[in-house]
């Protein structure tokens, strides 16, 4: 393969989120894809503890991925839901977000695509001292859903 390809295909991938392209290379003929992802630029994530350091998507991801293991989420459910974060990030039109930000964003996401998921992320996020702290989140979580449910 050269350097010099062109673009034979383009579409959207991850629920518009990214670009996928099928590419030729112009003088053997090699074919192969590629993806195209916006990244968030020069965004600062204040933690907890007051430290700061750049947004990392794939810590981000790791958390998540963590949080769904062995949950019958495809992983494209996944790239989609961090896209829908990291667009509200963007949106904010700010150059720092502070973690607690980013937890409930991905929380409000989650808690849309898998419960048991949405609990286990918030386990972490939230750091529940006890069992009941647990048992608390579980009975908003369940009274949502049962007037949510009743609501149809």
């Amino acid at each position: 393969m050269h350097e010099e390809t062109r673009v034979v295909d383009s579409r959207y991938a991850e629920g518009e989120f990214a670009i996928r392209r099928r590419r030729e290379c112009s003088k053997c003929g090699y074919r192969f894809t590629t993806f195209e992802r916006v990244e968030i630029g020069n965004l600062t994530v204040v933690k907890k503890d007051g430290r700061r350091e750049p947004y990392n998507r794939s810590k981000l991801e790791r958390g998540i991925e963590r949080a769904a293991e062995k949950r019958p989420i495809p992983p494209e459910a996944i790239k989609e839901l961090i896209g829908k974060v990291e667009t509200e990030l963007r949106g904010m039109s700010t150059s720092e977000v502070s973690s607690r930000q980013i937890g409930n964003v991905v929380m409000k996401n989650l808690k849309k695509l898998d419960k048991v998921t949405y609990i286990r992320y918030a386990s972490v996020y939230k750091e529940f001292e006890d069992l009941d702290s647990l048992e608390e989140e579980l009975r908003k979580l369940l009274r949502r859903k049962k007037t949510t449910s009743e609501g149809n």
